[in-house]
């Protein structure tokens, strides 16, 4: 009797030190688009920073899209999609859990939304990867104190920003110098008619102006020209761009998992989205030397994160 009983109260204490990790249904579920290097961090850090903040790691379930199509049985209280292709299988399924988009530029998550006849709210949010106009534009002033003409090309899902960066311009005493990419405009003529009129190329995201396909040739008519670029990834800072502005997966995930912790504390996701509040900055040396400018990385991020009041 003794012994029968010794053996169902082992059995029962089994079957508790294994309800956690086998039963309890996740909080957090990440839709990453691939798992490639960049979503992968990005998960990582976002699993590292929800743990620090006390969430258990049998809490956040990690997936990549073609693995959430296969199964859509978890019902979380939050998804967390990495990339465009996570974000749009999400945008069409009616899973009647907020989503927080992240790792895809603003424009590429409005293109979602139209897409698929959806509005930005509470209930699909993004952190976008771009920076803020105003940051770039802050940036410039910093690193080039004199310069008075900025140029940019603009294409289908960036024109939206025109307004903003004329008024930047403006109020900087900068002239803009502008041209439009699409099917009746070819890249190349109009990005002569910039580099000819223009102290600095700032490049803003458009995957019709600025794709694989495109970058090295651009690069390489701007350092011709004698016109620095001035990019939004570090990818296009080491291909040649003289200075890139951009978040890295690790920020990203950080900024992404205390967005979700605020959601799991019943809190809203931001309605109209959010820029990060955390960047880098990165300097192509080679190109420095080569146009004979020299600037300071130190001294640039100190600059922009003192006139945002972020830490330093």
């Amino acid at each position: 009797m003794l012994l029968r009983l010794w053996i169902l109260l082992a059995c029962a204490w089994q079957v508790c030190l294994a309800a956690p990790g086998a039963q309890a249904a996740p909080l957090v579920v990440i839709v990453s688009s691939d798992n490639s290097a960049a979503y992968v961090e990005t998960a990582q850090s976002l699993i590292q920073e929800l743990e620090r903040g006390g969430l258990s790691r049998h809490s956040v379930l990690q997936l990549n899209a073609s693995q959430w199509s296969a199964s859509r049985d978890e019902s979380p209280r939050l998804y967390v999609a990495l990339g465009s292709e996570a974000a749009d299988l999400l945008a069409r399924s009616a899973t009647g859990v907020p989503v927080l988009c992240a790792l895809l530029p603003r424009g590429s998550f409005e293109s979602i939304l139209s897409r698929e006849g959806r509005k930005g709210s509470s209930r699909f949010s993004a952190l976008f990867l771009d920076q803020p106009l105003a940051r770039q534009f802050h940036l410039i002033r910093l690193a080039f104190p004199a310069l008075r003409r900025v140029g940019v090309l603009w294409g289908p899902e960036s024109s939206r920003d025109r307004g903003e960066l004329r008024a930047l311009a403006q109020a900087s005493a900068v002239q803009l110098v502008e041209a439009e990419v699409s099917k009746d405009a070819p890249l190349f003529p109009a990005l002569k008619q910039v580099l000819d009129g223009t102290d600095l190329l700032l490049a803003v995201p458009s995957p019709q102006v600025y794709n694989n396909s495109t970058i090295q040739n651009i690069l390489l008519a701007s350092f011709r020209a004698n016109v620095p670029m001035m990019a939004f990834s570090s990818a296009y800072g080491r291909a040649g761009a003289l200075l890139a502005l951009y978040v890295t997966p690790v920020q990203v995930g950080v900024q992404a998992a205390q967005m979700a912790r605020a959601v799991l504390e019943g809190k809203a996701l931001p309605g109209s989205g959010a820029y990060s509040n955390d960047f880098q900055i990165s300097v192509n040396e080679h190109v420095a030397r080569s146009l004979g400018l020299s600037l300071d990385v130190q001294f640039l991020s100190r600059g922009l994160r003192q006139s945002e009041g972020l830490p330093w």
